[in-house]
């Protein structure tokens, strides 16, 4: 009766980049969520550019005897890496072990804590809400679903008291982030903000920060703040509760 079931290990899947501070970024993000959650195991593997490649955490885990795990895209919306990358990798790992794919992050009350705490880290103040305009900048996407949820996330986030929220991307839609700040300005917001809704530095990023240049604030990239880690713990919770019953726990 005593005997705990084993935790799934949580393996968070990041994409990678070329650009040293997306690893460093996900790494960071890793300890805080290890910090949090001691007695879970979080291993980080990457789809491309970094190691370990997820392939390769997914074979030493085998080879140490790990059974489950709990396979977490960090990523903010389900579009193609989520749909189609990441399973496609999942489904060559070693037949021994039990993954469930947890969900994405996104969306989530918690991520819109994190883009406040972002930007009030960049200057603003709760005062400041009725005359700022916000600029909700995201990777951009193929993805008309992983689209539709990003304005979503502007309608609802628009709802907690800011003068206008507009959607931008910095690839695959439109529109860009300089002009919804444009937009903002016309609409007559006192003032302009720009809140990266991705979670690392990186191409994507740096093309949004250039694309605020006319903002009055630019804030920074989720990254590890405790309120994604936060997010990541819900989801692997969410995804193992079906492991935990299979095992009859």
């Amino acid at each position: 009766m005593h005997n705990k079931p084993v935790r799934p290990v949580l393996l968070v899947i990041a994409h990678g980049s070329r650009d040293p501070r997306h690893a460093a970024t996900v790494h960071a993000l890793v300890r805080r969520v290890r910090s949090m959650r001691p007695g879970v195991r979080v291993e980080t593997g990457f789809l491309d550019f970094n190691i370990p490649s997820v392939q390769g955490v997914l074979e030493s885990l085998a080879a140490e005897g790990v059974r489950d795990v709990v396979a977490l895209p960090l990523l903010l919306t389900r579009a193609f890496h989520a749909k189609a990358d990441i399973p496609a990798v999942l489904r060559d790992a070693p037949p021994q072990l039990r993954i469930r794919q947890a969900e994405v992050l996104g969306p989530s009350p918690l991520l819109l804590s994190a883009l406040e705490r972002r930007l009030y880290e960049a200057g603003l103040t709760p005062a400041d809400k009725s005359s700022t305009g916000v600029v909700l900048a995201s990777a951009g996407s193929t993805d008309p679903e992983a689209i539709a949820v990003i304005a979503e996330i502007a309608r609802e986030w628009r709802r907690t008291g800011w003068c206008a929220v507009r959607p931008a991307f910095a690839s695959a839609a439109l529109p860009r982030t300089q002009d919804a700040v444009r937009e903002l300005r016309t609409l007559g917001c006192s003032r302009v903000a720009v809140a990266p809704y991705v979670l690392a530095p990186g191409f994507l990023p740096d093309r949004i920060a250039r694309g605020a240049a006319e903002a009055d604030v630019l804030a920074d990239v989720l990254g590890p703040s405790p309120e994604v880690a936060r997010v990541l713990l819900e989801r692997y919770d969410e995804a193992r509760v079906p492991v935990l019953a299979a095992v009859g726990a």
